[in-house]
């Protein structure tokens, strides 16, 4: 078959191979451990780019009439049914009422009040938006404490404690936290904290989770030593994310409540990291976003590495996402229903 093809198509037919296995592959990054075979960890960062590229190849192979197509075709149709749609066309919203949970997780990149990356009005900007959307519960990541007191309307909260050392986190909300506690990862900064909130005469676990994080920056892999750079802190971050997704799903499982979810995992929802971390959960993208989802300002690829995820028996109602600039994170916000 190859044979017959002219120069030009067998150049598109290996590209497309490759691309092809590729995103064939990736379907397996999932299931298989970090430690046992570290490149499907690469491939699952690429999962969008390489569904999206496969696409081309279907349509040129459909005009030419080649069973070749059946290769793309084949790798996009195993990879929906792997994965879901990471895009998602109409979004099919219900409309909360008054005494339903509304949640939001936000890392706010230290709310930036010194004004030394994007202005010194951007903490406020966070506040202001935070108050306006007037969720329930907050899940920050990379909190400053300064903001508590700008934030009135949580009367109730907890913040990773100074003596920790960690990144600091915070859970504020509007309910009363009968307890609390830290989900402690070794040898990091990273961590991730709960509390155990009343609501409607429940108590429900609300963990505010912060995986490690890649502290890689695309725009300056320039060189090859760079590369080898970033490949030694990807493959180190990525053994990190895997350690403490186990550690979160042992503590998650000993927990006498129902929970939730909020959180950065620094990592796409394709990866072996997410496929432990949600378990049985929902995620509430999955029941009710719009779009790719997008949480991590960057321009290439539509990253969703932060998300929301909900108990089998709670109800998920929304699913929102805001295109705010004020950190490299965009916050998503959830409505729920309690069963």
């Amino acid at each position: 078959m190859v044979r017959e093809l002219s120069f030009f198509d067998k150049v598109a037919f290996f590209l497309n191979l490759i691309i092809g296995v590729l995103l064939l592959l990736s379907c397996l990054a999932p299931y298989i451990s970090v430690k046992t075979f570290l490149p499907l960890s690469f491939l699952s960062l690429l999962v969008p780019f390489l569904f999206i590229i496969n696409l081309p190849f279907i349509i040129y192979w459909f005009f030419k009439k080649k069973r070749i197509l059946f290769l793309s075709l084949s790798a996009v149709l195993l990879t929906y049914f792997t994965f879901g749609s990471f895009y998602r066309f109409g979004s099919s919203n219900q409309t909360p009422e008054h005494e339903d949970l509304r949640v939001m997780t936000y890392n706010c990149r230290n709310f930036q009040f010194t004004g030394r990356i994007k202005g010194e009005l951007t903490g406020h900007k966070i506040i202001d938006f935070v108050n306006e959307k007037d969720p329930d519960i907050v899940c920050f990541q990379e909190f400053n404490r300064q903001a508590t007191k700008l934030l009135p309307g949580y009367a109730f909260h907890y913040i990773t404690p100074y003596w920790s050392g960690k990144v600091v986190q915070a859970i504020l909300s509007k309910y009363p936290i009968i307890a609390s506690g830290s989900v402690d990862f070794p040898e990091t900064g990273n961590n991730a904290i709960y509390a155990d909130i009343e609501y409607k005469g429940d108590t429900i676990r609300v963990y505010n989770l912060h995986l490690q994080s890649f502290n890689v920056a695309p725009a300056r892999v320039k060189s090859l030593s760079r590369a080898f750079r970033a490949y030694g802190k990807m493959k180190k971050t990525f053994l990190k994310q895997e350690e403490q997704a186990d550690i979160f799903d042992q503590h998650r499982n000993n927990s006498p409540y129902r929970f939730l979810i909020g959180g950065d995992l620094n990592n796409t929802a394709f990866s072996n990291v997410y496929h432990i971390t949600k378990g049985e959960m929902q995620d509430t993208f999955e029941e009710r976003g719009l779009g790719f989802g997008k949480t991590f300002d960057i321009n290439v690829i539509p990253f969703r590495i932060d998300y929301i995820l909900v108990d089998q028996s709670m109800d998920v109602l929304t699913h929102e996402y805001f295109d705010l600039k004020l950190s490299d994170h965009y916050p998503v916000l959830t409505s729920i229903r309690l069963q």
